[in-house]
């Protein structure tokens, strides 16, 4: 019986030693450590603040939702009312359409408003504060008409009620549309609510 046992001791002390963690001499990379949660500057991102003008806020995308992030518009001196908006919505679509700065994009953002997009005023018959965008919204992909929504009905270029009044290129009858809790929350499933407006 006291061979056995003494047989069993170096058994059990290999078991007992194997429930840690044992040193290896051999290198293991499994990549850096997250350096910042994803979707949070961890300071502001003076690159993108830097140019003179107007301050604004755009919504990028960021995972499966729309985040704001700032950023200047140049807008001239002395621009009558209805000419700024036009000037300013410009303004946030060049911005849109302008890819997300390092630190941005190591924090998640990304834009799908594409480079090129033009706003004008109102055509004859169209609601005074109507933009036309040089694609019809209907055209845009669901993230890039929500950016687009979210980023006008928070800026100069809305209307009083935060509802911005969009057309396309074509003869169609612009749409007002809102930015909800909903789209910010999902602008891929849920377009901005919208409705026919005359003028």
């Amino acid at each position: 019986m006291t061979v056995r046992r003494l047989l069993a001791l170096p058994v059990l002390a290999a078991l007992l030693a194997g429930c840690g963690i044992r040193a290896t001499e051999v290198p293991t990379d499994f990549g850096p450590a997250p350096s910042r949660v994803r979707c949070s500057l961890a300071e502001p991102d003076v690159s993108t603040q830097s140019a003179p003008g107007v301050a604004v806020q755009v919504f990028q995308l960021c995972g499966s939702s729309l985040v704001a992030v700032d950023r200047t518009v140049r807008v001239p001196d002395g621009a009558p009312d209805s000419q700024r908006r036009v000037l300013v919505a410009q303004g946030l679509l060049d911005q849109l359409a302008v890819a997300p700065s390092a630190a941005e994009k190591e924090a998640g953002y990304t834009t799908d408003v594409r480079g090129g997009t033009t706003v004008k005023g109102p055509r004859p018959g169209d609601p005074e504060d109507t933009l036309r965008l040089s694609t019809a919204p209907g055209d845009l992909t669901s993230y890039a008409l929500a950016q687009i929504v979210c980023t006008f009905s928070d800026s100069a270029a809305a209307e009083g009620d935060g509802s911005v009044i969009l057309g396309g290129p074509d003869d169609r009858a612009p749409r007002r549309y809102a930015c909800t809790d909903e789209v910010r929350a999902r602008p891929g499933s849920k377009e901005p609510p919208s409705s026919v407006v005359e003028g």
